[in-house]
C-alpha cells in the first residue's frame, strides 16, 4: 500500500479506514516475518543445531504434579536431560568379561624356590588372577583344496572328488570372506572402496569392481530367504510402516536419483506379544502410494505409520487400521518450541509429555493392563489436550506454524487416540525410527546405490542384519553360516529354519 503523504485525506472516517487499513498490512506482514522467521530457524537447527528432542524437566514436573508418575522413569523414557551434576563418586562398574572368548594363561612366578629373607622353602599359599582384553588382527588365508586323481589299471576309468560348490562361480571369496565384505558394507557402513584399501594393506589386491561384484552374488543366494522374512512379517497383525530416501546412481543422467526403502518393522516386546522383532526393507524407486499398497496386499491388521498421505489407501478395504504417531505430533510443537519460544508450544510439549509418563509405567505389560491403565490416567490427558487444542487454534494466526502443529494433531485425532481402545498399540513409529538409523547412516557413508538393483541388494542385505541385531544374533555368524547352508544345497522349503530367531538357538552353536 503506498500513500501519498503531502495530499492525505481530510474526512476523518476515510482516514479511520486508512489506519485500520495500514494496520491490517502491518500485522499480515509481521505474520509472515515471524513464519520465515522460524522456517530459516529450523533449517538452522537442522544443520546445525542437535537432533534430540529434549523438554526441560522443570516443565514437565509442573504437569505431574497430580499423577502418581515418578519424574525419573518419566526422564528415563523421554530420554531428559539430568538436571544435576554428575556425581563423581558413581562410576558405573565394569562388566566382567564375556566367558565364551578363549583364554590364553599367562603365569608370572617368582624366579626362586628359597625365601631371598631366611633361605626356607616357598610353598604356594594362593593367587591372585587379573585378566586384560586383547586383541587378535584380522587375517587373510588361502584355503587349497586338492582333489586327488585315482584310475582303474582294469579298466582305465578315472575317479576323482566332485568339486565343492562355490558362493559365486569362479570366485574366490569363501563363504566367511563375503560375509566380512557384507557386514562391513551394510553393518558397519564401510564402503567398498574402504574396503579395499584394507585389503590392500594386507597385501592383496581386491578393486572395488570385484568387490561389487560379490556382494551382488551373495545376494542372489539370499533372495528367496528376504521373501520368506517379509511373507513372515507381513503376515502379522500389528506393523510400524516408513519409507526413507537412497540415491541411486543414474548413469544416463551423469548424477543420481532419489529411490526409496519402504521399511516395515514388527516389536510387540513392548506388550509381551508372541512374534520375534523383525525388520524388512523393500526398494522402490518411487515413493508413489501403490507401494505400500502393493506390499500389503495381504496385511491385515494395525499400521503405525507417520502423516504420509498415501497411507490412507491402505484403509479402503477395511482390513487395515492406521494408528498414527505421537512421536511426529510432538516434533511439530517442538520445532515451534525453538524457533519462537511460545507457551502455547511448550504447554503442548507439557502435556505430551504426561502422555508419555503414563506409557512408561505399563511397558512390558498385558495389552489388557496396558488398556486399563490407559484409560484411567491417559485418556483425562488426552480429552483435555484436546479441549485445550481446540480453545487455542482460533486464536491463532491462521498461517503460522503452531496452528498448522495444532491442525496437525486435530486431523490426526482418530488415529493419535488408537492405543485407547488396544493395549497393543503403541503410542509412536520409533520402532521404524530405529531401522531407518541404519540406513541413514549408510547414506552417510558409501553416498548412493550403483543402480536400481543396488537398492534391491541394500534392501535386502539390511532386512537380515537389522533382524539379527534385533534377536541379539552376531550378523557376520549368521551370514557366514547360512550363506554356507545355502550353498551346501539347504532345502528351500526349510528356509523358516535360517530366519535369525530361528537360526539363533540351532545354528549359533555350530558358526
Amino acid at each position: 500500500m503506498q500513500l501519498d503523504l503531502e495530499n492525505l485525506p481530510s474526512d476523518t472516517a476515510l482516514l479511520h479506514r486508512l489506519v485500520r487499513d495500514i494496520a491490517s498490512v502491518i500485522a499480515h506482514r509481521n505474520s509472515e516475518i515471524q513464519r520465515l522467521q522460524a522456517i530459516i530457524k529450523q533449517l538452522q537447527r537442522a544443520q546445525f543445531g542437535r537432533r534430540s528432542e529434549r523438554l526441560d524437566a522443570d516443565r514437565l514436573a509442573l504437569g505431574l504434579e497430580d499423577l502418581d508418575i515418578d519424574l525419573a522413569t518419566v526422564e528415563a523414557d523421554q530420554g531428559l536431560a539430568a538436571t544435576s551434576a554428575p556425581c563423581l563418586d558413581t562410576q558405573p562398574k565394569r562388566k566382567s568379561l564375556p566367558e565364551h572368548l578363549p583364554r590364553e594363561e599367562v603365569v608370572l612366578s617368582v624366579d626362586r624356590d628359597l625365601c631371598a629373607c631366611c633361605g626356607g622353602a616357598l610353598h604356594a599359599i594362593g593367587e591372585s588372577v587379573s585378566e586384560m582384553l586383547d586383541w587378535v588382527p584380522a587375517q587373510l588365508r588361502i584355503v587349497r583344496i586338492t582333489r586327488p586323481k585315482y584310475a582303474c589299471r582294469t579298466c582305465n576309468k578315472v575317479v576323482q572328488a566332485t568339486a565343492p560348490e562355490r558362493p559365486i562361480a569362479g570366485g574366490l571369496a569363501t563363504p566367511a570372506l563375503l560375509a566380512q565384505v557384507l557386514v562391513s558394507k551394510y553393518c558397519d557402513h564401510t564402503p567398498l572402496c574402504r574396503q579395499s584399501q584394507v585389503f590392500a594393506r594386507h597385501g592383496v589386491d581386491l578393486p572395488r569392481s570385484t568387490l561389487a561384484g560379490w556382494v551382488g552374488g551373495a545376494c542372489w543366494w539370499f533372495e528367496a530367504l528376504h521373501d520368506r522374512l517379509c511373507k513372515n512379517v507381513f503376515e502379522s497383525d500389528h506393523l510400524f510402516a516408513d519409507d526413507t530416501p537412497i540415491p541411486v546412481l543414474d548413469p544416463g543422467r551423469g548424477r543420481t536419483k532419489t529411490g526409496r526403502l519402504w521399511v516395515y518393522a514388527r516389536d510387540q516386546r513392548s506388550w509381551a506379544g508372541p512374534e520375534p522383532p523383525a525388520a524388512v526393507y523393500v526398494f522402490a524407486p518411487d515413493r508413489k502410494a501403490e507401494r505400500p499398497t502393493a506390499h500389503l496386499t495381504h496385511f491385515k491388521g494395525v499400521l503405525h505409520v507417520d502423516g504420509y498421505a498415501g497411507f490412507e489407501r491402505l484403509t479402503g478395504a477395511g482390513t487395515i487400521t492406521l494408528a498414527a504417531c505421537w512421536a511426529h505430533t510432538r516434533r511439530k510443537f517442538y520445532e515451534v518450541a525453538q524457533a519462537e519460544d511460545t507457551p502455547i508450544a511448550h504447554e503442548a510439549l507439557r502435556r505430551i509429555a504426561s502422555l508419555y509418563a503414563v506409557e512408561a509405567q505399563v511397558r512390558g505389560q498385558s495389552p489388557a493392563h496396558r488398556l486399563a491403565t490407559r484409560r484411567a490416567l491417559a485418556k483425562p490427558i488426552i480429552d483435555n489436550l484436546r479441549l485445550w487444542l481446540e480453545v487455542q487454534l482460533p486464536q491463532l494466526p491462521g498461517r503460522g506454524n503452531l496452528a498448522e502443529a495444532i491442525r496437525y494433531a486435530l486431523s490426526r485425532w482418530d488415529g493419535l487416540t488408537r492405543f485407547l481402545h488396544d493395549g497393543r498399540i503403541e503410542l509412536d513409529t520409533n520402532p521404524v525410527e530405529r531401522a531407518i538409523r541404519p540406513v541413514a547412516l549408510g547414506r552417510k557413508n558409501h553416498l548412493f546405490a550403483g543402480s536400481d538393483g543396488g537398492g534391491e541388494r541394500w534392501a535386502i542385505l539390511c532386512s537380515l542384519i537389522e533382524t539379527c541385531k534385533l534377536n541379539d544374533v552376531e550378523p557376520y555368524a549368521y551370514l557366514r553360516d547360512v550363506l554356507q547352508r545355502l550353498v551346501d544345497g539347504h532345502p528351500v522349503n526349510r528356509l523358516d529354519e535360517l530366519l535369525p530367531w530361528n537360526w539363533s538357538s540351532a545354528g549359533s552353536a555350530n558358526a
